[in-house]
């Protein structure tokens, strides 16, 4: 585990962050400044710089201040805020360089380091940082500031779940204010290595590996890379930086075990979610060491193949459940490490193989988690809710940013830049926003070409590679006689009838101009019954009386949604209660409606041996995680 330290400070203790917030470009020495800052509202955002600012409030960051988390709990509505932490903290050593972090700031953030403008970032999802080194005072005292404008009313920005009234209705919840994710420091060598990726090539038993050095280019510059898995060295070798790009581009081969029992052993999959390790060192023309960091990858391979799912090589179902990402004290920012990595554990011992994340760009602890301990993972774009030139820029370019930052996570299956229409409301009558799906399906295909890509999740579909269906109808008949088509023979009348036809969310599938070509076919939202005591002011897509009747009406319902052969996987509406939605499997705070062992039989049907002790493992790591908290 990499060390870290807390910044000296005039004012009070910091508490010590769970884990470092970038895992797979680790280092050992960093500062974490995460706690308690001064804060400020700015209602209508009138202040422009530092010193203008009345400070009123104390926030722990990195909790957003519509949470209780924060300390400070105002839902209203408010288009700027501010915070100020002072701190001590020296400059670096020669030839080393200040780099100051922030993992998500919603949503245009202006960061101030001893009252002069370090950097400038758009995007509330999505991580950014500032080279503050020449911004340093010599005495040591420095003072950073952090502006964040977020237009509470801004239907054109990418906005997730985040309502725009004052209280949550619907399926909207409140709203998520400035800095919720880490801050942090580190001091880097001025050369250091700022980027990295890895893309797996099993079938060729090979990793494509990237990287990228900031800093000064010259010649000499080497970046050396050990690569273990369970202790045993898997690849050693050193590269040369190229003196014109900085960059590194390198295809590792691994020695093939040949046997198939020892290849599976190297691959990652949710039921071996096999890791290699990386120990990477940048080196100069004469061997000194410049910077050293540590990383990870795995071997797994995605594919769509015919009108199924494949994982390494073979037809895998998707079992996913809906994972809106909210905590009742905390809102979108998990309490702690462990939160993440027990949500984790919780999808799995519920029978589930992955979650699909829904209008959240999750925290990568999160992802590292689902990487650890074999989830599958789902990434979706938050949504703005206007189509305008605006809107699909700021889209555009923030969607751009998630999948540089978790392109080399294993536990991500797949990418979803549109859900249901959100923000291109208009799709079967304006060309311009069926181009803007088509566009962003293109783009994130070129960005990335090894994950399959959902254009447009729910219906209306006019660009992708999995035909993702929201269908809500509670009666399970109804839902075999609606997707009842045969695995081998697909009747062409079926399927005809099924998209063109049939009107889930009274929307239609397909769009006129795009063909169905043999995609899978995926319930990716249905179910989504509510069970709540407080029956008034909850809602769900149904309703269930007592726990027996839930467990009784989930059991029916995935029962037959399982038994569909046209179906190459689902997603059930929802993991957790959320807010007014009480759909979730588990009330908001994790507790269950209904036993564990129970959800899981009723997710995944009867179980072998074999996976009985595997599910029996989960479980028993799931009782041991409740019993430390």
């Amino acid at each position: 585990m990499p060390r870290h330290r807390q910044p000296s400070t005039p004012k009070r203790p910091d508490p010590v962050p769970a884990a470092y917030p970038r895992p797979q470009l680790q280092r050992a020495d960093w500062t974490s400044l995460d706690g308690p800052w001064d804060f400020a509202f700015d209602p209508e955002a009138v202040w422009t710089r530092p010193e203008q600012v009345r400070w009123t409030h104390t926030i722990t960051v990195p909790f957003a201040p519509e949470t209780a988390a924060s300390g400070v709990r105002d839902t209203g509505f408010f288009r700027a805020v501010w915070y100020r932490r002072a701190i001590e903290l020296p400059a670096p050593p020669p030839e080393h360089r200040t780099i100051l972090h922030l993992g998500a700031v919603d949503y245009l953030a202006s960061v101030f380091v001893n009252g002069q403008l370090a950097v400038t970032h758009e995007g509330g999802y999505t991580p950014f940082q500032a080279d503050i080194t020449d911004l340093l005072s010599p005495d040591g005292r420095q003072t950073i500031v952090v502006l964040a404008h977020d237009d509470p009313h801004d239907l054109a920005k990418p906005r997730g779940k985040q309502d725009w009234r004052r209280e949550p209705h619907s399926i909207w919840y409140y709203r998520t204010t400035g800095i919720w994710q880490s801050v942090w420091l580190e001091t880097v060598h001025r050369q250091h290595i700022a980027q990295l990726r890895w893309d797996p090539d099993p079938q060729g038993w090979a990793l494509s590996f990237s990287a990228r050095v900031a800093g000064p280019r010259g010649d000499g510059l080497r970046l050396k890379l050990r690569l273990s898995c369970r202790e045993q060295v898997l690849a050693e070798d050193t590269y040369l930086v190229d003196a014109g790009t900085g960059e590194v581009h390198r295809s590792i081969a691994l020695a093939d075990p040949g046997i198939d029992d020892y290849r599976n052993e190297l691959l990652w999959s949710p039921h071996s979610p096999t890791l290699m390790d990386a120990v990477l060192e940048l080196v100069d023309a004469g061997g000194t060491p410049l910077d050293s960091a540590r990383s990870y990858t795995a071997l797994r391979q995605i594919d769509i193949l015919g009108n199924r799912f494949v994982l390494n090589g073979k037809p895998y179902p998707l079992m996913l459940v809906l994972d809106q990402g909210y905590w009742p004290k905390s809102g979108l920012t998990a309490p702690d490490d462990d939160a993440l990595r027990r949500d984790v554990e919780l999808v799995k011992s519920m029978g589930f193989n992955g979650v699909r994340k829904h209008q959240k760009i999750e925290n990568p602890r999160f992802l590292y988690w689902a990487d650890r301990l074999g989830l599958l993972v789902g990434e979706e774009m938050p949504s703005p809710y206007r189509f305008t030139e605006d809107s699909m820029r700021r889209l555009t370019r923030q969607w751009m940013e998630a999948i540089e930052r978790d392109i080399s996570h294993p536990c991500v299956i797949a990418w979803v830049p549109f859900n249901e229409s959100w923000g291109v409301p208009d799709l079967p009558h304006s060309a311009a926003q069926r181009d803007a799906v088509r566009a962003l399906y293109h783009l994130t295909r070129t960005l990335d070409p090894s994950r399959p890509v959902i254009g447009n999740d729910g219906w209306e579909a006019v660009a992708t590679d999995v035909i993702g269906i929201h269908d809500y109808d509670a009666d399970p008949d109804r839902l075999a006689r609606r997707y009842g088509g045969s695995e081998q023979t697909l009747p062409e009348a079926e399927l005809s009838h099924l998209f063109k036809n049939e009107r889930p969310g009274h929307k239609t599938l397909l769009l006129d101009g795009f063909q169905y070509t043999g995609q899978p076919i995926m319930l990716t939202e249905f179910g989504g019954i509510a069970f709540s005591k407080d029956v008034a002011q909850t809602w769900g897509y149904s309703r269930a009386r007592t726990p027996d009747e839930f467990a009784a009406r989930y059991a029916a319902l995935l029962r037959t949604v399982r038994s569909l052969p046209l179906l190459a996987g689902f997603c059930y509406t929802q993991f957790t209660d959320t807010y007014q939605e009480a759909n979730g499997l588990l009330y908001m705070d994790r507790s269950p409606k209904f036993p564990i062992d129970q959800i899981s039989i009723a997710t995944r049907g009867p179980r072998s041996p074999q996976e009985e002790k595997i599910d029996a493992a989960w479980r028993e790591r799931l009782m041991a995680s409740q019993r430390r908290q």
